[in-house]
């Protein structure tokens, strides 16, 4: 084993055992008879080598009394968990790791007498610096928090890799400075805070073996194998097209370590619903072909499995397996699609349908080519997977139905009517030039001098929001399992449900701090795999039974997971999109009578919409800038009945959310043009592309010399750059003030310098929310 991977080190490491030496001292002279001639046979040994308390440089000498250590360290490694934790003593990020127990050591047989440990994605850079933040929390008293994972890969002897969660206890690790070390200032610190990836700053600060690293540490590993492979699989399942080949190699190997079946392959077949049609997925797009269809790319369904006993599979949606299909093929109704199957040596599978609200989206198929390695038990294991799987292909289905909706845009689909009249002009000509010898190329369609209209009412902190909720639910469903653990604490004398409890109660904590991508998965995943089968296999009593029970029925049979705080969240986003969107498109008919304008919405965490009004929108009709007044103070009008609306029914809410609500003004005309390529409406050119920046960037702006948002809740904010834009919104805001809608107080101020945009103001005033209205 390659001991030193990284030459450079701010560290000098110097084994010790003091710590452990000197606590059995303490044993030796108390007053239990056992512990302590059992302590003073143990020191009269240890005292014959003085290294394992002053230090080891020879790391022979650990080689030569391993014995000896083992026994030092038996309260830490205590034997009757040796087979089942993955454990040693080490030097955290290095390979120096000694003391292993049963378990790790057949992990490392089992992957090869030459195999090195090292950390997965760890390069010298990163080993440097956060050696060097080790000493900032031992020494400094800082709190630096890296939360990134460590992993080791490591194969299996079938040669499946299996993925290992490094954690390392540092208790006996004492770190102190040498003669080269140079005493850090808070700026010294404050500069390398702002510098983590410049490692010539901590080389700086921290020269070679400048600091002291004496003791030892504790490496436990935690089979993440499903987790990782769970996180695998969400980015590489439907990946670009380019990268299909890679994405095969990727996502079989995922379903390889999970079922550790080595020759494991995976096939998808799509349905159609319309036609009840099974077709096979376009390989350039999902890197996945069908064994069901084989070598044909669409059938009808009652046809796909040779009326063998499997057709049952499109009524019951439940997963079928065949542990051995040469048995299988000797019932003759089954033997047409056995052999089927055999053709493309499959001797096992499992066919899985993907199921989204009731309804077939298609069906995953695991393959080997070895008869029993696929079987019915170990098809419970999609189980973990079958929801990616669900909403891979759910998006794929999306994905595929708007591409199906921009072809039909491309020849057929009937736009805003306030443009499709130059869309139908241009497909006249087309109609009436194409010559079936010459290409046709389509002029793009562009309005010019056009005036843009931008306002969105947001939903305030909807991130934060949905983080904590999140939270909420997982800490619900973990104080549930841990009264559900103590009752059965007093049934059976398990000593690992102190350990799972204790587990638990640190997921629990870690949900105080900031909210990771992976750390709902994380913790699910425990769940299912380490606290569920704990809570099924236990005998309980009656009372706890029924706890346990409503524990289950609580869990959403989806997701696996509580879904009480999530639920009333995304019920609550949705009512208020719902409400917000429909008092839009009804004001919207109206405001098409002042002046036609092209108008469009999208909903998100709010609801935002574009106006475009001017003379080459609507040619036939004079234009007039009274119309973009018009529509401008119907805009402002319209978020306030928005405003309102909101206010109105927060009281019927399952989630309290507040509303922010947004105007930009523009008065400089622009150009639109509709994008063929990507079938929509854009600003054209490069001026009228800062309308564009300040759009897309204004609403997380502050106001200026301040870290406030320039937004705030039941207030309408509107943003302008010139001095008769102030004018005329202030006379609307005097005249909506006079209807009761307004507040009296006025807002305003200037907004910071965004990237490439200056000299923005901006207007705040809040909707009155009376009873009246």
């Amino acid at each position: 084993m390659n001991y030193n991977l990284f030459e450079d080190s701010p560290l000098k490491n110097v084994i010790s055992f003091d710590q452990l030496i000197e606590s059995l001292e303490k044993t030796a002279l108390s007053d239990n008879d056992y512990l302590s001639l059992q302590a003073k046979a143990l020191l009269q040994d240890i005292n014959k080598i003085p290294e394992l308390k002053t230090g080891i440089e020879d790391l022979n000498l650990i080689t030569k009394n391993e014995n000896l250590l083992s026994n030092l360290l038996s309260n830490l490694f205590p034997n009757a968990l040796s087979d089942n934790e993955i454990k040693a003593v080490t030097i955290p990020f290095h390979n120096i790791i000694f003391n292993f127990t049963n378990r790790f050591q057949r992990i490392l047989d089992d992957a090869g007498g030459t195999f090195d440990l090292t950390i997965r994605d760890f390069d010298k850079d990163q080993f440097f610096v956060m050696s060097c933040i080790l000493v900032l929390n031992a020494y400094y008293k800082k709190d630096f928090i890296i939360s990134k994972p460590l992993f080791y890969d490591i194969p299996d002897k079938n040669g499946i890799t299996k993925h290992y969660r490094i954690l390392y206890n540092a208790d006996f690790i004492k770190i102190s400075p040498t003669e080269k070390a140079i005493e850090l200032s808070p700026e010294d610190i404050d500069l390398l805070m702002d510098n983590y990836d410049d490692v010539n700053v901590w080389k700086e600060k921290f020269p070679l073996e400048s600091w002291e690293m004496k003791g030892f540490g504790i490496v436990t590993l935690f089979d993440a194998t499903i987790e990782s492979a769970i996180s695998e699989l969400k980015t590489n399942l439907l990946r670009a097209n380019s990268e299909h080949n890679e994405k095969d190699r990727k996502f079989e190997s995922i379903f390889r370590s999970i079922f550790k079946v080595p020759d494991l392959r995976v096939g998808l077949t799509f349905y159609n619903e319309e036609e009840n049609m099974f077709i096979n997925p376009p390989h350039a797009t999902t890197g996945t072909n069908s064994f069901i269809l084989y070598e044909k790319k669409e059938l009808p369904c009652e046809n796909a499995f040779l009326d063998c006993e499997i057709n049952a599979i499109l009524k019951t949606n439940k997963t079928y397996a065949i542990s051995n299909v040469e048995k299988f093929a000797k019932t003759a109704k089954n033997e047409k699609f056995a052999k089927h199957l055999l053709k493309q040596n499959i001797k096992s599978c499992i066919l899985a349908p993907v199921i989204k609200n009731d309804k077939l989206l298609g069906i995953l198929e695991l393959v080997s080519s070895n008869p029993r390695s696929l079987n019915s038990i170990n098809a419970i294991n999609l189980d973990l997977l079958l929801p990616y799987v669900v909403d891979t292909l759910d998006n794929y289905y999306n994905d595929l139905q708007n591409q199906i909706e921009a072809v039909i845009q491309r020849e057929y689909t009937a736009i805003h009517s306030s443009v499709f009249w130059k869309f139908k002009k241009e497909a006249q000509k087309f109609y009436h030039t194409y010559n079936p010898n010459k290409d046709y190329i389509f002029k793009e369609i562009v309005f010019k001098d056009v005036y843009p209209l931008y306002g969105q009412i947001d939903v305030k902190s909807s991130s934060l929001h949905r983080n904590q909720t999140v939270k909420d639910d997982l800490k619900s469903q973990l104080k549930t399992l841990l009264k559900i653990f103590d009752k059965l604490k007093e049934n059976t004398n398990l000593s690992i449900l102190e350990q799972r409890k204790f587990e638990m109660h640190s997921y629990f904590e870690d949900l105080d701090l900031e909210l990771k991508t992976d750390t709902e998965q994380q913790i699910q995943n425990y769940i299912q795999n380490e606290i569920h089968p704990i809570i099924v296999k236990s005998k309980v009593d009656e009372a706890t039974e029924k706890t346990i029970k409503k524990y289950f029925t609580d869990i959403d049979p989806k997701t696996g997971s509580y879904y009480k705080s999530r639920k009333k969240f995304d019920d609550a986003m949705a009512i208020v999109n719902k409400k917000m969107a429909s008092i839009l498109d009804k004001s919207q008919v109206e405001a098409q009578k002042i002046f036609p304008h092209y108008f469009e919405r999208f909903k998100s965490d709010g609801v935002e919409h574009n106006l475009y009004i001017g003379a080459s929108i609507s040619p036939q009709e004079p234009f007039d800038k009274i119309y973009l007044s018009n529509l401008r103070l119907w805009q402002l009008q319209t978020l306030c009945e928005m405003e309102l609306e909101h206010h109105r029914c927060k009281s019927i809410l399952p989630y309290e959310l507040e509303v922010t609500s947004l105007i930009l003004v523009f008065s400089s005309p622009i150009s639109i043009r509709f994008r063929m390529d990507e079938k929509r409406f854009d600003v054209d050119g490069t001026y009228n592309a800062r309308y564009e920046v300040v759009k897309k960037r204004i609403d997380k702006a502050h106001i200026k010399g301040t870290n406030e948002r320039i937004t705030d809740q039941e207030k309408i904010t509107i943003v302008y750059s010139q001095r008769n834009e102030e004018k005329e919104y202030l006379k609307y805001i005097k005249f909506l003030q006079f209807k009761n809608i307004l507040e009296p107080t006025i807002e305003q101020f200037d907004v910071e310098e965004l990237q490439g945009v200056s000299g923005l103001k901006a207007i705040r005033i809040k909707v009155l929310n009376t009873n009246g209205l």
